[in-house]
């Protein structure tokens, strides 16, 4: 949306009413319509008149069709996993080695760590792999969609071998001694230890996972649900995912291939992901799904798993079919940010914590601007977009145009400040993809993460007080 006027603090109103309307139905798609429609009716348009701009506007772009393509294959990649039984005879496999609710729990963890290089691909593919495990021993699906977001975003930020690096160094180009993209990626490396959030993030998870610490809030009456009770969603949940993947059938007399029909569409992603990385400085993650999935296919196709071309496209269709639950939350999440930002959300929020910006306070502030940013439209990448240019000359002229502690710190405030809303914001992508890839529902998912991500949030803010005050 375009040619709107900046509305203050009414900027605000589209996506606050979609927060209370999910937190008090528990029903995402109608509470993203609900601000949708009073979005548009902000901007000065009818109902109808505005929605349809604003999906054209929001959804006709190749961000939104990139995703979406993502998911249809991811979609296709899993059902493929189903048809050669792999998905399971990798649980039975696995259960040999893991025979405890505790180590169960934290297995979920470690997939989503150990996919590293996209926050996309990480919840998407390890939410089918862990759960029949976690299942097994009623882990809740709300505590596997929390492992799954916490191996998302916060993972990419920390580590330096993902698309998020190449995009942040980018944006620290031309700051004080930071003159080309080596020098922004070295810089970006060294921010990473004041990365406070992203650490702290992916460590409460990995110790609530592994039952080191107990569980509160929420989540502790989700777990309780489970383990007490049998049951892994609760009565009325509406999980992220269709049921059409239940309904693909393993082919008949076939023995699941492990390494040919699971590990080997992974290594493709995973090395072409990485391989492109490295040679052409930017992650073909799409493209790599394709090739997966294109393999698949053959091998499926020569391995006799399919009986003929309707049922391999019945297979394809099946997968498509239970990933559209997850594409229209996440289209609407694409357009209540659309009519959020062309009604000024993020520079309000910006302007109004502006008078923060103390040189002791300039870590701190920076990141608090950036989790309200980020939370409120979904968004981390275009928070980044929209603090680097502020924050980072500030604390350039603080620091005598070196790239000193107060530098780095800032730096990973921004990047712990994005990441604070892609991790837990209800409209978020990776929000909406590790319900999904969880099998939860998607406000059920939110609702428990959301202290989690608070308490890491708090701790943040702590620490960059502190950091603030020693470096000035």
């Amino acid at each position: 949306m375009e040619n709107i006027a900046a509305k203050g603090i009414l900027s605000l109103l589209p996506i606050v009413l979609t927060l209370f309307l999910a937190f008090f139905t528990k029903d995402a798609v109608f509470s993203l319509i609900v601000g949708c429609v009073a979005g548009v009716m902000i901007g000065g348009f009818d109902p109808a008149t505005g929605l349809s701009k604003l999906f054209q506007h929001a959804l006709g772009n190749g961000d939104f069709i990139w995703v979406m393509m993502i998911e249809i294959a991811i979609g296709i990649m899993i059902a493929f996993y189903l048809k050669a039984g792999v998905i399971k005879a990798f649980a039975e496999a696995a259960s040999l080695r893991i025979r405890t609710r505790r180590q169960a729990s934290g297995f979920g963890w470690v997939l989503g760590v150990f996919i590293f290089f996209s926050d996309y691909f990480s919840p998407l593919f390890s939410g089918p792999i862990a759960r029949p495990l976690t299942d097994k021993y009623k882990i809740s699906r709300e505590m596997l969609a929390y492992e799954l977001d916490s191996g998302s975003a916060p993972v990419c930020t920390i580590i330096p071998l993902s698309g998020w690096a190449v995009y942040i160094a980018g944006l620290l180009k031309g700051y004080g001694p930071i003159s080309g993209a080596e020098e922004g990626m070295t810089t970006f490396i060294r921010s990473i230890p004041y990365n406070f959030y992203g650490w702290l993030a992916v460590g409460l998870c990995g110790l609530l996972a592994f039952q080191i610490l107990p569980h509160f809030g929420p989540m502790r009456k989700a777990e309780e649900r489970a383990l007490k009770e049998g049951k892994i969603l609760r009565d009325g949940a509406t999980p992220l995912s269709g049921a059409e993947m239940e309904e693909i059938s393993v082919a008949e007399g076939k023995t699941p291939n492990l390494l040919v029909y699971l590990f080997i569409p992974v290594l493709l992603v995973i090395g072409i992901a990485l391989g492109t990385f490295f040679v052409l400085n930017s992650t073909k993650t799409l493209e790599a799904f394709f090739v997966a999935v294109m393999y698949q296919s053959v091998a499926l196709a020569l391995g006799g798993y399919f009986k003929n071309i309707k049922d391999a496209m019945d297979t394809v269709y099946k997968g498509i079919k239970a990933v559209l639950p997850a594409i229209m939350i996440l289209a609407l999440a694409y357009c209540i940010n659309d009519i959020s930002k062309a009604l000024g959300a993020q520079q309000f929020i910006f302007t109004a914590t502006q008078a923060w910006m103390t040189p002791a306070m300039l870590p701190l502030a920076t990141f608090v601007a950036g989790a309200l940013i980020s939370f409120f439209t979904g968004t981390s990448w275009g928070t980044y977009a929209i603090l680097t240019p502020f924050v980072l000359p500030m604390a350039m002229e603080l620091s005598g145009n070196i790239v000193s502690p107060l530098v780095l710190a800032t730096i990973g405030a921004v990047v712990g400040g994005g990441c604070f809303g892609d991790h837990c914001s209800p409209v978020s992508d990776t929000t909406c993809l590790s319900s999904f890839g969880a099998g939860s529902d998607h406000m059920d998912h939110v609702s428990t993460q959301i202290p989690y991500a608070l308490t890491a949030g708090l701790l943040t803010a702590a620490a960059y007080g502190i950091v603030g005050i020693m470096a000035v």
